[in-house]
């Protein structure tokens, strides 16, 4: 009788194991840039989030003109507007930290060789709906390309992205950003989980456990106050987003 009660535990502990012992992950904002010789979305942030030992590495792209998938925050660098400039106006734009601005192509090829940090990819919204169809196709063949689709997830604010990829590439990891959608609702649309800032879970509190109950992933961001880290580290979600790596990580490893 013991030894059948043992084997259960052990069962349930390897089937449920990963449940209850799991911690908050923690994802770089824009890489980690806030050190020194770093900047924002930098091949350097991306380096120094894997030095650190985030979980991910998060970015933004957008494309051009001429269809090049490029990393920076703002749909505007420099007084160019990425969408409707070509790349060879934006090729040689120089980042904080005297970088060149990153393409996506250059930004999986460093990616792949820091092995075990995810890329959280966020694809920015475009004018043209047109445009972010482009965006997605081009992303998607060049993460196939560099066969690294189990090492990209995606997020974005657009919802046309977001149905877009879920319909070309049904596999991959996308969560939504903007936060006025349920968990239920979204489970229902295909997504994989919700990427939201974290005062949305002042309002609908009730979201976090509706998204467990929901097998949807669960991320805030942009989580800089110990505070608030403390709070969402004690309710368990999947990944907090933070330009604090450093100071997250050593709070969840208390």
């Amino acid at each position: 009788m013991k030894k059948r009660s043992m084997l259960t535990i052990l069962l349930a502990v390897c089937l449920y194991g990963s449940n209850v012992f799991a911690q908050t992950k923690v994802i770089a904002h824009r890489g980690y840039w806030d050190c020194e010789g770093s900047a924002q979305n930098s091949i350097t942030a991306l380096n120094k989030a894997h030095e650190v030992g985030a979980y991910g590495s998060e970015f933004d792209v957008s494309i051009t003109a001429d269809g090049i998938p490029v990393v920076n925050h703002d749909d505007s660098i420099q007084g160019f507007c990425i969408e409707t400039s070509l790349y060879e106006q934006l090729k040689d734009l120089k980042l904080k930290n005297g970088e060149t601005l990153p393409t996506l192509e250059e930004y999986l090829i460093q990616g792949k060789n820091n092995k075990g940090t995810q890329l959280i990819l966020e694809i920015k919204p475009h004018k043209r709906v047109v445009n972010e169809d482009k965006a997605v196709v081009a992303i998607l063949y060049l993460v196939q390309k560099y066969q690294m689709e189990d090492q990209v997830e995606y997020i974005s604010f657009s919802m046309n992205i977001c149905k877009e990829l879920i319909r070309r590439a049904p596999s991959v990891q996308v969560s939504y950003l903007r936060g006025e959608v349920s968990p239920t609702d979204l489970k229902i649309l295909g997504f994989s989980g919700l990427d939201y800032h974290y005062k949305v879970f002042d309002k609908h509190p009730e979201w976090i456990q509706e998204a467990k109950d929901a097998g949807l992933t669960i991320n805030v961001w942009t989580v800089d106050d110990p505070a608030v880290m403390e709070s969402f580290i004690a309710k368990n979600v999947d990944f907090i987003t933070t330009d604090k790596p450093v100071q997250l990580k050593e709070m969840i490893g208390k």
